[in-house]
């Protein structure tokens, strides 16, 4: 029962989360449908009275959500600094981003429910104003003030020419009332906003920059205070090439190092610009702004007893981190390591694209060998762009000791894994431990893997068990 709430956590938060609208929702209409405060209003507008006020009332929870997901350094730091938030009660953080759009979804759905209940309570009453909905509708519309006698108005249109107008007015104060829903998080959102401006507004000192093949740009930085994890990623802006774009790039180096790296890979309009104006040797170096480092749930991979990696093509940067990580915690004998293995898969479509990534891979291999943990690092990389030049080649050089296109000691598989045979074989080798499956890649791929958790994970919680975690930026 654990293992399936950890898999269908996220379910059971929606369910949870849609439960709450509808209770609101029916809660409110029962309150104005049934009340007798409401009841000669009822008389003129009908139904959609009801119907209005409450789509309204969940439009207002909805607006309370919705900024709550975006707040990357409270997610940050619920994440990271609180003790209390176990692997499994940090799951909901993950799919932030799923949330904040569902949200979204349902103020456009509850809008739309709101607008057309006024527009039935526009065409009610003029109905009633001209008798189509009974005697006592027609006498309640058609009541004014009279200054003579000093009455209140029981019904404040005079008119059908001031219906529009008075609603609008009369809407536009209830929205002002909504003011207790919003403005907590409101609050939130804007010490978010400060506190990253502030942020990004600090100093950043660029000490290398690294050209790899494949048009892969990596940049080395400095910056005071600048603190880091495994698996996190920092948003970069470079103002001489847009002052509003600001992009997220997983950090690629150890929070041992004394500097934080990324690498950019040309894929798009800004990356190509970012990459030409710092290959332009004879022009002064752009500034760049970084605001960050952020959680991601690559932070959890040393949570897990047996760790899977999976990267495609430049989504192999956070396991650079982690892999960079592990060599240190190994450099400095670090006795509270939990994981005691890791298999790595990275798919890539070139062979110009392992190039930037074989030295970390060959320093990992040789601290391995000297260390005599040989098996702590299984690694296995897949070239899915080739032609039979490129197979023939390593086909002919099969025997020799180090692979021939990376240098490695592990030969390279041509094609793409085939993911039951893998998870067949870490079910096989580790029948009793927690295996947590991290990928940087898309979607599809996502799909399969997570299928192949629920599929390989043993129906009794005390034998292997996946845990799926995606990244998401």
């Amino acid at each position: 029962m654990g293992n399936w709430i950890v898999h269908h956590w996220f379910f059971l938060f929606l369910v949870v989360w849609l439960g709450l609208n509808v209770y609101l929702f029916v809660s409110a209409f029962l309150y104005f449908e049934k009340n007798e405060k409401y009841y000669y209003t009822r008389q003129i507008l009908g139904t959609a009275l009801a119907v209005a006020r409450a789509s309204a009332r969940c439009l207002n929870f909805n607006t309370m959500l919705i900024l709550v997901p975006v707040c990357r350094n409270l997610l940050s730091f619920l994440r990271g600094t609180c003790s209390f938030c176990n692997r499994t009660l940090r799951k909901p953080l993950d799919n932030n981003l799923k949330f904040h759009k569902l949200v979204a979804y349902m103020i456009c759905i509850f809008t739309a429910i709101h607008i057309i209940a006024h527009l039935f309570n526009f065409e009610r009453y003029s109905g009633s104003h001209q008798g189509q909905n009974g005697p006592l509708a027609f006498v309640l519309s058609n009541l004014y003030h009279s200054e003579k006698q000093g009455n209140s108005w029981l019904n404040p249109f005079q008119s059908p020419e001031w219906q529009l107008g008075t609603t609008i007015l009369l809407h536009m104060a209830l929205c002002i009332a909504s003011w207790k829903w919003i403005i907590a998080p409101f609050f939130l959102y804007v010490l978010e906003r400060f506190l990253r401006f502030c942020r990004s507004r600090q100093k950043v000192v660029i000490t290398k920059v690294v050209m790899h093949p494949s048009k892969v740009l990596e940049l080395q930085m400095l910056k005071r205070g600048f603190s880091m994890e495994v698996g996190q990623y920092i948003f970069v802006n470079c103002p001489s090439i847009s002052f509003l774009e600001w992009h997220p790039f997983t950090l690629t180096s150890a929070p041992e190092e004394d500097f934080f790296s990324i690498h950019i890979r040309a894929a798009g309009d800004w990356t190509e610009n970012l990459i030409r104006a710092f290959e332009q040797q004879h022009s002064p170096m752009p500034r760049i702004e970084v605001d960050g480092p952020f959680g991601t749930v690559s932070e959890d991979v040393f949570q897990y007893e047996v760790s899977v990696l999976i990267g495609a093509g430049i989504g192999v940067t956070p396991f650079a981190s982690i892999l960079k990580s592990i060599w240190y915690k190994f450099q400095r004998d670090d006795h509270n390591l939990k994981t005691q293995k890791i298999y790595f898969y990275w798919i890539c479509r070139e062979t110009g694209a392992f190039a930037w990534f074989k030295d970390l891979l060959t320093s990992l291999e040789q601290e391995m060998e000297g260390l005599g943990k040989m098996d702590f690092l299984n690694y296995r990389l897949f070239l899915t762009g080739w032609d039979n030049n490129i197979a023939g080649h390593a086909a002919l050089n099969f025997d020799q000791a180090t692979d021939i296109l990376t240098g490695l000691r592990q030969k390279t598989f041509f094609g793409r894994p085939m993911w039951d045979n893998e998870f067949s074989t870490i079910a096989t080798a580790h029948p009793k431990s927690a295996v947590g499956v991290f990928l940087c890649g898309p979607r599809t791929l996502a799909k399969t893997l997570r299928k192949c958790c629920h599929q390989f994970s043993s129906l009794d919680p005390r034998k292997v068990q996946f845990y799926f975690n995606k990244e998401n930026f």
